[in-house]
């Protein structure tokens, strides 16, 4: 009876040390996989920065594609080489979606402000203009003055300055007093003359005021067509004017402007009531014309 004890007793400790034995084997070996495992993952970060060194990241791997298939290095700069193309892909996607937005943004602008552009596009087109200004003439030809025509009320005045001082013709021919536009269109005409009355003295000179007082000073514009025999009137204007009898001379001026159609080759031409009488003062008395339209 003793014995049978023994021998159970002695297969239990053997069984436990066979499970002893297992267990310790099954640490020992998940230890060393596990150590084995941390060793090859080591390694092959190491491979793939050894990849990146020697690898052309515009080309791929310096390998051919049939030879680098198998090879980790070639898979990790092939996967790089697509992350980069997928990146730039986006970013030039965006980009692109950002101009396409300004455009329709100009688009949408240029509908709601359809004036500025066609500002902006439209061709600079040439001056047409003329500023002619009084000048010194000789007394004989201010007294006589000069005709225009039956029809035509006042003298003309045809002693204009073209070119000197503050006068300029630009495109505009300036004949015998009068302006020759260049071109058809719309046109803003203005004229200014300054009458400068000086008071005489002695009995005969109080005698000659007296009819001059109450005079009217008249300015006229005309135009003179190529297709009419007679000038035909644009403007006139007048004044009547007192002065006092201590005074030796009265200043007045008249002036006028105006928008009229002209033709190629148009004259225009200023005449007055009294031509002695002008102060030609390039400040004082002027006349010209400018393309409006």
């Amino acid at each position: 009876m003793a014995g049978g004890s023994s021998g159970v007793s002695f297969l239990g400790v053997l069984l436990l040390a066979a499970i002893l034995v297992q267990t310790v084997a099954v640490t020992v070996t998940v230890l060393y996989f596990t150590n084995v495992l941390n060793t090859m993952k080591e390694m092959f970060a190491r491979s793939s920065v050894s990849c990146l060194t020697r690898a052309d990241l515009r080309g791929g791997y310096i390998r051919s594609s049939t030879e680098g298939r198998g090879d980790p290095c070639w898979q990790v700069t092939q996967q790089l080489h697509i992350l980069i193309e997928k990146s730039l892909s986006q970013r030039y996607q965006r980009e692109i979606s950002s101009a396409v937005r300004a455009l329709s943004l100009s688009d949408e602008v240029s509908r709601v402000l359809p004036s500025l552009v066609m500002e902006d596009r439209a061709p600079s087109r040439p001056k047409v203009a003329a500023h002619v200004t009084g000048s010194l003439a000789p007394k004989a030809e201010r007294e006589g003055g000069s005709s225009p025509g039956r029809r035509v009320q006042g003298q003309k005045i045809s002693w204009w300055e073209g070119h000197k001082g503050l006068a300029f013709l630009q495109e505009v021919r300036l004949v015998d007093g009068e302006l020759v536009v260049p071109r058809p269109g719309l046109y803003y005409i203005y004229a200014q003359t300054y009458f400068r009355h000086t008071h005489p003295e002695g009995e005969e000179g109080e005698e000659e005021e007296e009819e001059q007082r109450g005079r009217p000073m008249l300015q006229y514009v005309y135009k003179k067509v190529s297709s009419y025999p007679v000038p035909i009137l644009l403007m006139k204007t007048s004044r009547t004017s007192c002065w006092s009898r201590d005074s030796q001379f009265s200043l007045h001026s008249a002036h006028q402007g105006g928008l009229f159609p002209l033709a190629a080759g148009d004259h225009l031409l200023v005449t007055v009531s009294n031509a002695s009488a002008i102060d030609m003062d390039e400040r004082s008395s002027f006349f010209g014309a400018f393309l409006v339209s």
